[in-house]
């Protein structure tokens, strides 16, 4: 290595599983301290109130830091520089930084920021980790090109269009050092196979492809791969640049909104709600945490298509607020009331 601090940068799709994937990295560091930036798409910190749930020692509150003002993408100049200065300047330096990308960020104007003079002499990219989500892209979802979706529907001429979301998927798919296809024992194997020669069609050559189940894979293959990826730029081509002359991107086809709701009594009924919710305005993803009365631990949400998995993540704090706590992502423009009122159905139930 060059002396400089290793970056891994992990990409990926709405609610394929970066988070699960982080909480991975840091209760398997191997006596790394890691840094941690995570970008969130909503102005609730759920990702960043998640992590710090995961009772390890590499997850000191210290360590982690949120950018929760915009698209990483976006915000180079006006948050990211200015945060990474302010992490290399501390006098305990990480060994690692990780930085988990919103759902909807480019990874192109990430990677090009690590060229810039105020951090290039004392950072690198380790590696770009995309994570996919298996069960997803089997049914159709989160996948642009023909051959991934055309089993599903081959009938529907809409899907010969490439959508916002497909561009998005392919941009971090080619930027990849290494693609983690999660949630692998959600699909057969007949179907991993054609996920994954429809992955590998939009992949460049020689990146890695690797199966997960709850985002668990092989520490080695995520730290430690010293690719330097920023100067290899030219090859991971963004289909905005390519089309829009490299002018900075908006995310006008994505809405998100954020509710908070009392303690809800009734765990069946919130998520029957969630469900409903998802069903019938075409929600992305929704996630968040709920306080059930009675229960010392806080109940985390991830919610993505029709799959919605609640688990207890760590217990409330002393002096915490304890409260529902959600972010709901889509496709703009989000029926905001319809979806609020289909939540609250399940605080009127507490009542």
């Amino acid at each position: 290595m060059t002396g400089k601090i290793p970056v891994t940068v992990v990409t990926g799709f709405l609610g394929a599983g970066k988070t699960t994937l982080v909480r991975h990295i840091l209760a398997n560091a191997g006596g790394r301290r890691i840094a941690l930036i995570i970008n969130e798409f909503g102005d609730i910190g759920v990702d960043k109130s998640i992590l710090a749930g995961c009772g390890d020692a590499t997850c000191r509150e210290e360590d982690m830091i949120e950018l929760a003002n915009g698209c990483i993408c976006c915000t180079v100049a006006e948050d990211f520089i200015p945060t990474m200065q302010a992490l290399l300047a501390r006098p305990d330096r990480p060994d690692h930084i990780v930085i988990e990308t919103s759902g909807l960020a480019l990874p192109q104007p990430l990677i090009r920021a690590f060229n810039w003079p105020e951090i290039s002499t004392e950072v690198t990219i380790d590696g770009i980790v995309t994570v996919a989500d298996a069960a997803a892209l089997a049914e159709g979802r989160f996948a642009s090109d023909e051959t991934a979706v055309d089993a599903q529907r081959r009938s529907d001429e809409m899907l010969d269009h490439e959508t916002p979301l497909g561009e998005l998927f392919e941009d971090q798919l080619i930027s990849a050092d290494l693609v983690v296809l999660n949630k692998t024992d959600l699909v057969d194997e007949a179907g991993l196979a054609t996920v994954e020669a429809a992955l590998r069609a939009e992949m460049r050559p020689g990146t890695g492809l690797v199966r997960a189940r709850e985002g668990a894979v092989e520490i080695r293959a995520l730290l430690g791969l010293g690719l330097g990826s920023e100067a290899d730029i030219a090859n991971r081509p963004s289909h905005h640049e390519t089309e829009h002359g490299g002018e900075t991107h908006e995310h006008d086809d994505f809405d998100s909104f954020s509710l908070t709701l009392p303690a809800i009594t009734d765990k069946a009924g919130l998520l029957s709600a969630i469900e409903t919710a998802i069903r019938d305005h075409d929600v992305l993803r929704l996630k968040g945490f709920a306080a059930i009365p009675g229960a010392g631990a806080r109940l985390a949400i991830q919610a993505v298509g029709p799959r919605v998995t609640a688990y207890f993540d760590r217990p409330w704090r002393s002096g915490e607020t304890r409260q529902t706590a959600l972010v709901v992502i889509g496709e703009s423009p989000l029926p905001r009331e319809a979806i609020i009122a289909t939540l609250r159905q399940a605080e009127a139930k507490a009542a």
